[in-house]
């Protein structure tokens, strides 16, 4: 028994003095400075399509922008790059849809010799799985709150 204890009080002190120290300022600046690149990036996106069909509805406009920040991002995470800007920008990336798009991409991307069906079909929602079912399972609660609110 005391045995133990020492040996898991040893390991704990191993793992803080082994573990990289990383500032917590230096964090939130660089997930700040590449989740605002990507905003800025889905913006531009925006306004050149909006200069180039001025008729274009807002809605319409916020679907290209995503369609293209999500196509940028699978191009970068097979290429290898995505993965470079995540390990410097942290959250940054992953709180945008670019995250999402590398979730489901890098699992694609590491299951593709199990086939196309055992493979990439079915890892391919390994990680994003769960947050679509959540997605979809909260807002339909939120959907029944909201609509008993508007009854009473």
């Amino acid at each position: 028994m005391e045995n133990t204890e020492k040996r898991n009080e040893e390991y704990l002190l191993y793992v803080e003095r082994e573990t990289p120290k990383t500032g917590w300022f230096n964090s939130l600046l660089h997930a700040f400075l590449v989740g605002g690149m990507i905003c800025c990036l889905g913006q531009m996106f925006g306004d050149i399509i909006k200069a180039y069909n001025p008729t274009m509805d807002m809605l319409r406009v916020s679907a290209w922008i995503s369609i293209i920040i999500i196509t940028i991002t699978i191009l970068l995470t097979a290429f290898g790059v995505f993965d470079r800007i995540a390990k410097f920008g942290g959250a940054g990336t992953f709180i945008p849809i670019s995250g999402f798009a590398n979730s489901i991409a890098s699992c694609a991307i590491e299951f593709k010799n199990e086939g196309l069906v055992f493979g990439i079909g079915s890892k391919m929602f390994f990680v994003a799985g769960p947050v679509i079912v959540n997605g979809v399972a909260y807002s339909i609660i939120v959907g029944l709150v909201y609509s008993l609110i508007l009854l009473f």
